[in-house]
């Protein structure tokens, strides 16, 4: 059997993400195609897109018809099929959400849709049925207004196919030209109205101080009771204003909504004469819909702030002179110039000057990072995500008080800050468990409730009272059922819970991701780059017969300066910052592959290298060396022999050593109730040991080939339920993809990283893995605690109403109060605390 990989976004170029159906259907169409075995999606790889693999007996076909059948069915998809992602204004509620999401599925040609509750719609299409201007067309005559257009039609997915929507409506789309000015008007509450975008808040308070005038005014024995009901009417008329219309406009869209039944029981109330318990009602349900507008304009407004990071121009330096230009004409390769206290305006280099930069809108790192410029300012662009972090830097993050100059590696639509924003917005119309579980509860909810409230009118036939009263109790339980509180209980949960991760510098890629991190128990961490520094330290040097240990080191960083071996950089570097001076390289270096390097220096013939190279040369090595070299790389050291002529005169140790803070951060993961914590690497045995023992790890498994880690993963998850995989986002893609959660390090710096993990920390820093988990468990805790109370309530509150227990008056404090409590509660995480 053989196998083929084919990039995804050759065969599939508009697919946002591997996850997307088309993939699925891909997959389908060719799996049991004449002499294809298996087909696969592989997303690990050193900086590549995911890829399909294809397993064929080449017996059977070759790999030409493979790629022929491939590439046919990959065109007939795209052909077949569009993929929008829609930042729109508008959407007022969860609840809103959900109906444009019903109206927008119902279009001829949608395949799929899904609309957040922050305006964020992302849809598949079938294009022979409709178009992307129908689409769109279709989103505003829902009575939305289109801004930012993603039709993931360019093969690099970070750049954005539309302008960018600042606030000034302008048409995203390239047929999407001229005024909108419909889209909205039907929701002056959302865009404005007679007061502003204050406009509901206003209504629903004038709505609570005419029921307090005509409360009070109903106990004036002298006053007659018209007054008191004419208050009564104005407030019903500011508290039901808008929910008549939205009630009127989910009835037009063939759905019967929670504003349809809260205005049949303001008005059944009316009709019975409890003026007072309607306006209560209309007075509670219009400021709970406010709150509600209020808390996703909370989330939509902490999450656009990313998008004001970056700024509008940069300061582009040519042949001496400065000018400035739109960040928009910015190419790879320019030198732009940022001036002290300023932001950064794309992803580059540093080619002169240094400087602190606060990079916490990026990473949340809380503490400036120092920068300097690159010795070679002619470097490679393709090579310049290898390089330190001291000489990149972001868009969006803020320069200290130093003048640099930068050399631009990546576009403006294409920097970390620009796909951080497309993720983030991405994430939100990714629905977690529990948000679809209420979904699907309320579509057969409300139409249960409505059946039950008719049967009730009805209650007078079989038991002895007048209709009056059968209605009345019938009005009740409708207020009581209705479920406005469950609603608004998971979506405003997660989205603040999201807002509030991005803030921190974590990207989590929607609900699922962010209620499952919370429930973990186990993490499994890969070692290089995510433990430890991820390259080689000088960690010892040790002289053997006399030699002073001052010329050992000479000697060796002598011998090292002209290999381009990464040991013998670690080497050069940790031996010259100890003796504090620079040394003169050796003469006639000679490579020796696989066992090290031969130099002159000092009149002697050098040999540096591992302990094969001095069995070949000089036979077995004493029994004291050998033991003493094997106890040194028992402690998870890789050592090196430095004989001068045909003596030896000692040994040098490097090590890949634990990021600092690291041990911290796995003492705070086992605070938060993370019980297992085990590493796996491809490093041997006795540095994993090493490693784990020092940061304080308790399992350390090594020698591990990529297949291996992903059958840990499954051992673990087998073991514990859920467990994350914590890795650079690379080479431990497959196991990250098996794990219930895959987190990402210092996304900022990978592109392959934020595309491959369900959470990625921008920063290099494991310390904001607790804050991710906390976060993440709070968020947990107030989706529980909101469904306890929205059920809760209409738990209590059905029961009483149905046996007359409970009136009108305290059913719609009730079911109102906590609508109100759950809202509130959702947004405190937007205030969480590390």
């Amino acid at each position: 059997m053989e196998k083929i990989r084919i990039n995804l976004d050759i065969l599939l170029p508009e697919v946002p993400h591997e996850r997307d159906e088309c993939v699925a259907r891909i997959i389908r169409q060719l799996q049991f195609r004449r002499g294809i075995d298996r087909i696969h999606v592989v997303t690990h790889g050193d900086g590549q897109k995911a890829q399909l693999c294809f397993h064929y007996d080449p017996s059977v076909t070759s790999v030409h018809k493979v790629e022929q059948l491939a590439k046919q069915a990959g065109a007939a998809l795209t052909e077949n099929f569009g993929h929008l992602l829609v930042e729109t204004t508008g959407v007022r509620h969860p609840r809103h959400a959900r109906l444009i999401e019903g109206e927008l599925r119902g279009q001829k040609g949608v395949k799929t849709v899904s609309v957040s509750g922050t305006g964020f719609i992302e849809l598949e299409y079938d294009k022979k049925a409709t178009s992307d201007t129908e689409m769109l067309d279709a989103i505003e005559r829902s009575g939305l207004r289109v801004g930012n257009v993603e039709d993931f039609r360019r093969h690099d997915r970070g750049e954005i196919a539309a302008q960018e929507y600042a606030g000034e409506h302008e048409e995203a789309h390239p047929q999407h030209h001229g005024p909108h000015d419909h889209a909205g008007h039907g929701h002056a509450h959302a865009h404005g109205g007679l007061f502003g975008k204050y406009t509901e808040v206003i209504f629903a308070l004038a709505c609570g101080i005419l029921l307090a005038l005509g409360f009070a005014l109903s106990f004036a024995e002298r006053l007659s009771p018209f007054v008191s009901i004419g208050c009564y009417i104005g407030a019903y008329f500011f508290g039901g204003f808008y929910t008549t219309k939205e009630a009127i406009e989910g009835i037009r869209k063939g759905r019967f909504e929670i504003d349809f039944l809260m205005l049949v029981a303001a008005a059944g109330a009316a009709i019975l004469g409890h003026w007072a318990e309607g306006a209560l009602l209309l007075f509670l349900f219009s400021l709970g819909h406010s709150l509600e507008h209020y808390a996703m304009e909370r989330a939509r407004k902490s999450i656009a702030a990313l998008t004001e990071l970056a700024p509008k121009t940069a300061l582009v330096k040519t042949s001496g002179d400065v000018r400035e230009i739109s960040i928009g004409e910015l190419k790879p390769g320019d030198i732009i110039v940022v001036k002290p206290n300023s932001k950064i305006s794309a992803d580059g280099i540093v080619v002169k000057g240094s400087s602190s930069v606060n990079q916490a809108p990026i990473t949340g790192e809380s503490i400036p990072v120092d920068k300097t410029a690159i010795e070679d300012p002619s470097f490679d662009l393709e090579k310049a995500g290898s390089l330190d972090e001291k000489h990149r830097v972001f868009a969006g993050t803020i320069n200290g008080g130093e003048n640099l100059e930068i050399r631009v590696t990546k576009v403006a639509a294409d920097s970390t800050l620009a796909r951080l924003v497309k993720l983030v917005n991405e994430a939100q119309t990714q629905k977690s468990p529990t948000q679809n579980f209420t979904d699907k509860l309320e579509k057969y909810y409300v139409p249960a409730v409505l059946i039950l409230v008719v049967l009730l009118h009805f209650a007078f036939l079989v038991i002895d009272e007048p209709f009056s009263k059968s209605f009345y109790r019938a009005m009740a339980v409708l207020v009581a059922a209705s479920p406005c509180a469950l609603a608004i209980s998971t979506p405003s949960a997660v989205l603040s819970g999201v807002a509030r991760a991005a803030r921190g510098g974590v990207l989590v890629k929607g609900g699922a991701p962010l209620e499952d991190l919370g429930a973990l128990t186990a993490i499994a961490f890969d070692k290089t780059g995510t433990l430890t520094e991820g390259r080689p330290r000088l960690t010892g040097v040790y002289p053997l017969d006399g030699i002073p240990e001052e010329r050992l080191l000479e000697t060796v960083v002598a011998v090292e300066k002209l290999s381009d071996h990464p040991l013998a950089a670690a080497i050069v570097k940790g031996g010259t910052e100890k003796l504090q001076r620079d040394i003169p390289a050796a003469s006639n270096v000679t490579a020796i592959q696989g066992r090290g390097i031969r130099a002159e220096h000092g009149g002697a013939v050098v040999h540096v290298g591992n302990k094969e190279l001095f069995a070949e040369r000089n036979g077995e090595l004493s029994v004291e060396i050998r033991g003493r070299v094997e106890a040194l790389e028992k402690q998870g050291n890789t050592t090196m022999l430095v004989q001068q002529n045909d003596k030896l005169v000692g040994i040098i140790t490097l090590m890949d050593t634990a990021r600092g803070g690291a041990g911290e951060a796995l003492t705070q993961l086992s605070g938060v109730g993370i019980r297992k914590m085990i590493l796996l690497t491809g490093d041997n045995q006795q540095v994993a040991e090493a490693i784990a023992k020092q940061i304080g790890i308790t399992e350390a498994r090594g020698n591990l080939l990529p297949e291996q880690k992903v059958q840990a993963i499954e051992q673990l998850r087998a073991q514990e339920g859920r467990v994350a995989m914590v890795g650079d986002g690379v080479n431990d893609a497959p196991a990250m993809a098996r794990s219930t959660v895959g987190i990402a390090m210092g996304a900022a710096g990978s592109d392959v990283a934020l595309e491959t993990a369900d959470i990625a920390l921008m920063a290099d820093n494991l310390a904001n893995l607790p804050f991710a988990i906390g976060l993440s468990r709070k968020a947990r805790s107030i989706i529980r605690q909101n469904l306890v109370i929205s059920l809760g309530m209409v738990a209590l509150l059905v029961p009483l109403t149905i046996s007359g227990i409970a009136p009108i008056g305290p059913a719609v404090i009730g079911h109102e109060g906590s609508t109100l409590v759950v809202v509130f509660n959702a947004l405190r995480l937007l205030g969480y605390r590390r």
